[in-house]
Formats: structure tokens, C-alpha cells, sequence
């Protein structure tokens, strides 16, 4: 997999370029800005960028707004967030569209070797990966009226694994259970939020997209 790498942080940087390459990825650029991340995404399209949030000159969005910038420009190009906090408006946003070829990891996960390579090889074939802990804090309950309050405690586990990124049998595998019992939780998902299915758009998106925006 061709891989471009934005960190500010050259210890991280650097770590990260070596942990890729040993395990058979290539690195066309490691970079510590947002404007060079967009210069090379568009000299060399990978297949997935690896960008942090905060970086120079103002070290506030700068990264995730070079993220949603790609997401529209180069649809094609993976793109895995990794971040030190969660940015619940940024997380939401890179959710929207097709919901495919997009993570959002916090920083601790990469210290998790496997859990950081997993979620790379899952935005590069195609899929999502989210933090669960983001997936967590964008969906927990607010003072207002709460949609997961129509959800039963099951119907909540599987919205959350679809958040993740996960597949129907993913979840089936993660939660012991069988696969049709996944897909007829996911169907109760959608009928609770009156998602009717239509060949234009994503159920699973606009569903969690709907919680995420409650």
C-alpha cells in the first residue's frame, strides 16, 4: 500500500515510517505540515494518508481540514485521522458522503501496533475504522430528546460496530452471534429512524450520521 504520513511530531513521524515499511507498506512521504500533505496527495496519490489533526503553523485544525479536503478532492485516496482528542464536528463531517475509506484513530492507538495496521488496511481496502471511544463520545446521550432511546441495548451494540466500520459479519464474529441476527438488528436500526432503502445512499451512513448528528 502506498502511504502518505502528516505528523509534526518527527519522533512519531519517523517511528511510523519505520513500523509501515517493515511491514511491507510504502512511504511516498512523511511530512510535518498540511500544506505539504495536500501538495503530495496530489503530486503522488496513494492509496491512504495518515494525518494528524493539529499541525503547524497554528497547530489547531490545520490536518483534519487537509483530511475533509482530500475526502472531496481525491475521493479515491484513504484517509486515516489520527488525533489526540476527538474533534466530534470533524469526526462527523468525515463520516458524511459515502462513509468509505475514512478512520479516525486517537493517538493512543497507535502505541495498539495491531490495532493501528488494522485500521489502515481497513480504510485502504475500501472500508471505515473509528475509534471506539470516538464512536463512544459521538453518540452518548445529551439533554435533549435522545433517538437511542428507541434502540433496545443489542440494536445500540450493533450501531456502534457499524460506526466502527465494522461489517455485518464483523460484528456477528465480535459479538457471537449469527449473522442474520446482525442484519436484523441493523434492519430494526433502520426502521426506527425511517430510513426506507433506496439504491441513492448508504443506510448504515445516514444512520449513524443520525446519531451522531442528535
Amino acid at each position: 500500500m502506498r502511504v502518505i504520513l502528516a505528523e509534526d511530531s518527527t519522533l512519531l513521524r519517523e517511528g511510523l515510517v519505520r513500523l509501515l515499511a517493515e511491514e511491507g507498506h510504502e512511504v511516498v512521504a512523511a511530512v510535518g505540515d498540511a500544506d505539504a500533505l495536500l501538495a503530495y496527495t496530489r503530486r503522488e496519490m496513494p492509496d491512504v494518508v495518515v494525518t494528524d489533526v493539529r499541525m503547524p503553523p497554528t497547530h489547531t485544525d490545520e490536518g483534519l481540514r487537509a483530511a475533509l479536503e482530500i475526502r472531496e478532492q481525491w475521493p479515491s485516496v484513504g484517509v486515516l485521522v489520527l488525533s489526540q482528542y476527538i474533534e466530534k464536528r470533524y469526526a462527523t463531517q468525515l463520516l458524511a458522503g459515502d462513509g468509505e475509506r475514512v478512520g479516525y484513530l486517537l493517538k493512543d492507538r497507535v502505541a495498539q501496533v495491531g490495532e493501528f495496521l488494522d485500521a489502515l488496511a481497513r480504510v485502504g481496502e475500501g472500508g471505515a475504522a473509528f475509534d471506539k471511544e470516538v464512536v463512544r463520545q459521538l453518540v452518548q446521550r445529551t439533554s435533549h430528546v435522545d433517538p437511542l432511546s428507541m434502540l433496545t441495548p443489542r440494536e445500540r451494540e450493533v450501531l456502534e460496530r457499524m460506526a466502527q466500520g465494522q461489517t455485518n459479519p464483523g460484528i456477528a464474529k465480535q459479538l457471537h452471534i449469527s449473522l442474520s441476527a446482525v442484519e436484523k438488528n441493523a434492519n430494526a436500526i433502520f426502521d426506527k429512524l425511517g430510513i426506507v432503502n433506496d439504491s441513492a445512499y448508504s443506510r448504515r451512513v445516514l444512520a449513524v450520521l443520525r446519531y451522531l448528528n442528535s
